[in-house]
């Protein structure tokens, strides 16, 4: 199996580099490189292609937002998942429209940033449940005033994929679950995508929820 390679990127050496040992420790995981700022983050990103980018949002001569916006843009294969001490809602949304597949505040357990990590590199979006829970509080109230028509641009095949992406299905998953082939679902996913001007699937995840797609279990 292929190791999950993480580009490390954090402005406070310590941490850095003690992230960087945990994550060398596990089995699956290597750190390729590391870099002290967004800049340098976005040109190792370039040279190194890793699976994984680990972003502080706040850092020197490019933030973590710019970053991400960066190495999403020009790296397709390559996934991001930003490291804050911010809980504010403004940056979860302005580092999900860069691109991010997950945002983890910097206290969360070793455990669930490994496990983070892996569900990122199999293409599952991640977000800090105390965030999350004021993101989709915020998106519901928006929702309310949203039209419901996606009928213009989804079918049903296509609503059916967003339905099952947002349970954090995989691609494989979503496959056997519509009983279609894996690459049905990744060129379908690619055309939705394009057609809505969303970047990841943690944003089809959020205008599912927000255009009334999926519904609301929490009432």
């Amino acid at each position: 199996m292929d190791k999950i390679r993480i580009l490390l990127a954090d402005d406070h050496n310590v941490l850095r580099q003690g992230m960087a040992q945990v994550l060398e420790m596990q089995p699956d995981m290597t750190v390729i490189a590391q870099a002290q700022n967004g800049r340098e983050a976005i040109q190792l990103a370039q040279q190194h292609r890793p699976t994984i980018v680990l972003l502080d949002i706040n850092m020197p001569e490019v933030d973590g937002v710019e970053a991400a916006r960066a190495i999403v843009s020009t790296l397709s294969e390559t996934k991001v998942i930003i490291l804050t001490m911010y809980r504010r809602d403004d940056y979860v949304f302005e580092a999900i429209k860069a691109g991010a597949s997950g945002y983890l505040l910097k206290e969360v357990e070793l455990d669930e940033l490994l496990e983070a990590v892996r569900a990122v590199a199999r293409g599952e979006a991640v977000v800090d449940p105390a965030i999350a829970s004021r993101l989709l509080t915020e998106l519901r109230s928006t929702a309310k005033t949203s039209k419901r028509a996606t009928e213009d641009h989804l079918t049903e095949r296509d609503i059916a994929i967003l339905r099952l992406l947002t349970q954090g299905l995989s691609n494989q998953e979503i496959a056997n679950q519509l009983s279609i082939a894996e690459k049905t679902v990744r060129n379908r996913l690619s055309l939705i995508f394009r057609r809505l001007h969303l970047n990841n699937r943690t944003e089809a995840a959020l205008y599912a929820l927000q255009k009334g797609l999926i519904e609301d279990t929490d009432g």
